[in-house]
């Protein structure tokens, strides 16, 4: 029984190293895809949206059906609302700046405020350098590096395609990417197609 029981501790001892090792490789293998994704939760990366300059938002008072309308996040990262004035929105959820609202309101405007709010329209994405249309366009969720370049009418005969330079939105530094990995673009990031050298 005892030999039995001391068979049995070692395969387990075994399966479960096995697994961990799994779970390493599995794990740096999703470190590095994750690199490519941009920074943190920053505009959507990762986790809920977080709101930014651009960002059209469609905030819809129950209270007072005159203050509904479109507003947008102003490259200060603010929202001017009336009667309540300016509201930090870049680096929240659409569910926290509801409550940032509704918490300036709340005693002065409406006793129990309730808003809701969505993003009618995304803050755009800027393509330059070496591609057919360079120019500002629409953000499209899930959109890649190439799918950007597509956007722009595809690459000029002097694209260097294993020099492209990203600035997601928010981030001080900006990185290099080549074609061959799908790197995802998020809302107001900086896209710059290098130049070969013949």
């Amino acid at each position: 029984m005892l030999q039995r029981r001391s068979v049995f501790c070692f395969l387990m001892a075994i399966t479960l190293a096995g697994c961990s090792g799994a779970t390493s490789q599995t794990d740096s293998r999703a470190g590095a895809l994750s690199s490519y994704a941009g920074p943190g939760p920053m505009r959507g990366s990762g986790g809920p949206y977080m709101l930014g300059p651009g960002d059209k938002l469609h905030i819809k008072f129950y209270d007072d059906t005159n203050m509904t309308g479109d507003y947008e996040v102003n490259s200060g990262g603010f929202v001017s609302v009336p009667l309540v004035g300016q509201v930090k929105a870049s680096g929240l959820t659409t569910r926290q700046l509801e409550a940032a609202i509704a918490a300036r309101m709340k005693g002065k405007i409406a006793n129990d405020p309730k808003i809701n709010i969505e993003i009618a329209n995304y803050a755009p994405f800027y393509i330059y350098g070496e591609v057919k249309k360079a120019g500002v366009y629409p953000y499209q969720p899930g959109i890649t590096v190439a799918g950007a370049i597509a956007t722009a009418g595809g690459l000029t005969y002097r694209a260097n395609e294993s020099r492209i330079y990203v600035q997601h939105a928010g981030a001080a530094a900006q990185q290099t990417v080549t074609l061959e990995v799908p790197v995802r673009i998020f809302p107001g990031d900086n896209i710059r197609v290098s130049e070969r050298i013949f």
